[in-house]
């Protein structure tokens, strides 16, 4: 089963990627930065509507501070949603900002309320690292998902990617009767194949999330990626394939019911054409993020080898051989969709087998 051991670093911007930033107009400016929102009064346990603790934590400012700091947030979702226009949502206020105790990066989420309908939205503020924004903008040209998310200096604004947690969907819908277990089966193997080909590690239950789809006959499904911090660092090729994570099991195990060998090389194949063609879509704007991300340092000399060397033998192919970066091996993922339209199965060491 995959396990990540270690917390991996984060990495600043480079001159090649801020490039890239600005001619993708990712890049603005703003008043106020990640640190600057950590100079608070205090802060107080957040819990759920069940009274349990969610490990974030509500900052509190000092009334001094509050009201500017407030206003600069305003500003920061007007240029994430409305291209700057604070004026087309002067009916919206910051309700609170949530600090997280436990992920990688301690993001700060932001609740922002409209007071005509009291409708909510939530935006985060996180500190900038490399390998994120590269994670988010391969996943933005080459997924079915669309991410929305701005730079300032050390600074990211990421808008919140909405659906059921993975770990709330399988504790909670897993269970029910009123869907097809073939549904969830087959989005989970093109999750698993879109996480392999772009390189987004460690998508256990608690770093995706499903977006639940009525339609007039059944309740389709989609698995998005909301967690990018291990993009492109780990060397083990199990790191970026979510079938080898044992929180993953049930959705796993629904597969291994469902899903017979033929179906499941279908999927697999279906979902690599599709990224082939969202590649040829995305033309001069990919080969840009490539050539940037082709001379970065995402990760240790010894993940990059040992990466590529896994890869050579899960494609039997000897292109990787030649990758000096994970940058590299990136690109050279993208053109395996072409040149090996289904890859060789991969089964977990245990009970539950899945091919993917």
């Amino acid at each position: 089963m995959a396990e990540i051991r270690f917390k991996k670093p984060s990495y600043p911007i480079s001159k090649a990627l801020r490039g890239y930033l600005h001619l993708t107009n990712r890049e603005v400016g703003a008043c106020l930065s990640y640190h600057d929102l950590l100079h608070s009064a205090s802060t107080v346990p957040l819990f759920d509507k069940q009274g349990s603790d969610t490990l974030w934590e509500t900052v509190i400012y000092h009334e001094s501070d509050q009201k500017f700091i407030y206003d600069c947030l305003r500003r920061g979702y007007a240029q994430l949603k409305v291209g700057g226009d604070v004026g087309a949502i002067e009916h919206l206020y910051i309700d609170r900002v949530d600090y997280c105790l436990y992920a990688n990066t301690h993001p700060l989420r932001v609740r922002i309320v409209n007071r005509l309908n009291d409708l909510f939205d939530y935006f985060y503020v996180k500190q900038v690292d490399m390998s994120r924004i590269y994670g988010m903008e391969l996943e933005h040209l080459l997924s079915p998902n669309k991410i929305h998310y701005l730079v300032r200096d050390t600074t990211l604004i990421e808008e919140h990617i909405q659906g059921v947690p993975g770990d709330t969907f399988i504790k909670k819908y897993l269970p029910r009767q009123d869907f097809n277990p073939i549904r969830i089966a087959k989005e989970f193997v093109k999750f698993n194949e879109r996480s392999l080909v772009q390189l987004v590690g460690d998508m256990r239950n608690d770093n995706f999330v499903v977006e639940v789809i009525p339609d007039f006959d059944e309740l389709y499904f989609r698995l998005r990626a909301i967690d990018f911090d291990q993009h492109c660092y780990e060397g083990n090729l199990k790191i970026y394939m979510p079938q080898f994570f044992k929180e993953n099991n049930p959705i796993i195990s629904l597969g291994f019911k469902s899903l017979s060998p033929v179906l499941t090389m279908q999927y697999q194949k279906e979902e690599r054409t599709r990224l082939l063609m969202r590649v040829k879509a995305a033309g001069g704007q990919l080969e840009t993020l490539l050539n940037a991300m082709r001379t970065e340092i995402l990760s240790p000399e010894e993940n990059v080898f040992q990466l590529r060397s896994e890869l050579t033998e899960l494609y039997d192919d000897k292109a990787f051989l030649a990758c000096n970066t994970m940058g590299d091996i990136v690109a050279t993922s993208l053109q395996m969709l072409e040149t090996h339209p289904v890859r060789k199965i991969l089964q977990t060491k245990s009970k539950i087998k899945m091919e993917s």
